[in-house]
């Protein structure tokens, strides 16, 4: 075989994939078949297999590479740990290596165990469109057995069929010839356009869509309250941050101000684990050791903001959001998982307000980009309700250009010229350079443009801001 003609110019394809997943032990076996086309396609074999430290551990790798002769070389190598990006108590780490004589016309397969932590329940997500043409793959999931189970496939290939029910608990999907996924600049997140299929664990079995979210409007309104609270010190310090004498809006901005000086832990540097170790940092039980201690995370800091607006008199809603750049949410999928982060609403005179303060650098009034234009869940017991944040006008993020030049005698064009960022502008910014050191901060526009495209930040960022995203949820 020197080509596959369902999948012209391909370098490399996977001839084979299986996936066996045990949700009642949290436990996966993979399997890898590639043959090997082009040259260009010998890079398969420097393999990297991504998974989350501290909570996943990737054991039993076996790999070998097979010549078109028949000849086999079993892999013997060193398998090596590498981190990818950290935040807080969270670790994007790969496991590495690099199977032995790959060459054009080679197949290479590889399998490893995937075992999570134990009493730890995992929402299981197929990927069906991987980065190579896809001949056959098998997936299959044995469901848990205390919690209610639903799944949903999108983008399935021409006949894919997921089963409607499982009386054995176990799900299965078989699929043949699966497009390669190819990455486009400006495209829609990769969640929305890969063939996928998300499982979702819940206790909510409710399929009646109005039904389904009153119960979970409840459930969500629980876990704010009880971390949020009535706390009688707050409207002492509301009162002194912002006094009742100053406009509304002036002590909206006041108190929001002071909660974005605390220390945002979800947007703190890479730490070394011997510096975790000193730190010894203790968890939050409620909004009062957030606002004691100086420090929280994100949606901490979100949730000590919303305490703040009440105890200084205003009537503010948590709102539940999924972040657009990794979802498209709709509430007919029923599924809350991907709400996965809050804001807050303030209502107003026809003028409603969406903050987020628990994001860094994001200024009054507006959102980050993700944020904006999505579906949001308005948290209000019994009568949750579905609202929509705005998208915010052009002249709220702006590049502003003022040179300063003199043309010489000779021709020679010289001066200044200072590029002034606002808005949506400035955030991204820096949200993407906060913790890089003074000569990355010193690029040029036009490195920086190479470096960070406009609209799509670097993978490397991509995976700073996913495992932030995730250590800013998890309370």
């Amino acid at each position: 075989m020197t080509s596959e003609p369902k999948a012209p110019g391909a370098p490399a394809i996977y001839l084979y994939r299986q996936v066996d997943r045990n949700d009642q032990t949290n436990f996966e076996e993979n399997y890898v078949r590639i043959k090997i086309l082009t040259e260009e396609g010998r890079k398969q074999g420097d393999v990297e297999i991504l998974y989350f430290a501290h909570e996943v551990g990737i054991h039993n790798i076996r790999a070998r590479t097979i010549h078109p002769d028949g000849t086999i070389i079993n892999f013997t190598g060193k398998v090596y740990d590498k981190t990818v990006v950290k935040a807080g108590n969270l670790k994007y780490a790969a496991k590495t290596f690099t199977l032995p004589d790959v060459q054009v016309g080679s197949i290479i397969e590889y399998r490893y165990t995937v075992q999570e932590e134990p009493f730890l329940i995992f929402n299981s997500h197929w990927v069906l469109s991987e980065d190579l043409f896809t001949r056959r793959a098998k997936f299959s999931v044995k469901l848990y057995t205390l919690m209610a189970a639903r799944w949903q496939g999108q983008n399935l290939p021409p006949g894919a069929a997921l089963p409607k029910s499982a009386p054995d608990r176990v799900v299965k999907l078989e699929v043949n010839d699966v497009p390669a996924f190819v990455e486009e600049e400006f495209s829609p997140p990769d969640n929305e356009i890969r063939a996928t299929v998300d499982f979702v664990y819940t206790e909510n079995n409710e399929f009646d869509k109005v039904k389904f979210w009153k119960t979970e409007d409840r459930r969500l309104c629980d876990k704010v309250e009880s971390f949020v609270g009535k706390h009688k010190e707050l409207a002492q310090a509301a009162a002194e941050i912002a006094p009742p004498g100053d406009p509304p809006e002036i002590r909206m901005q006041k108190l929001y101000a002071k909660v974005q000086t605390l220390h945002n832990t979800s947007f703190e540097p890479e730490k070394t684990e011997q510096e975790e170790k000193r730190e010894k940092r203790k968890g939050s039980e409620n909004i009062m050791d957030v606002w004691k201690r100086g420090s929280g995370s994100g949606l901490e800091l979100t949730w000590l903001y919303l305490g703040l607006l009440r105890a200084a008199g205003y009537q503010p809603f948590p709102v539940a959001i999924a972040h657009r750049d990794r979802h498209f949410f709709t509430p007919d999928s029923l599924n809350s998982n991907w709400l996965n982060d809050q804001v807050i609403l303030v209502k107003g005179n026809g003028a409603d307000k969406f903050l987020d303060p628990g994001t860094a650098f994001t200024p009054f009034g507006l959102l980050p980009w993700s944020e904006t234009e999505v579906n949001g869940f308005m948290l209000d017991k019994d009568a949750g309700v579905w609202v929509h944040t705005p998208i915010p006008a052009s002249s709220d993020s702006r590049i502003l250009r003022k040179a300063v030049l003199k043309l010489d005698t000779q021709g020679t064009l010289s001066g200044k010229l200072t590029l002034t960022f606002t808005g949506l502008e400035a955030l991204e910014y820096r949200l993407a350079e906060r913790n890089e050191d003074g000569s990355a901060q010193d690029l040029s526009r036009t490195d920086r443009q190479r470096f960070y495209p406009r609209g799509e930040l670097s993978r490397a960022h991509e995976q700073a801001r996913l495992v932030q995203f995730l250590a800013r949820t998890r309370c």
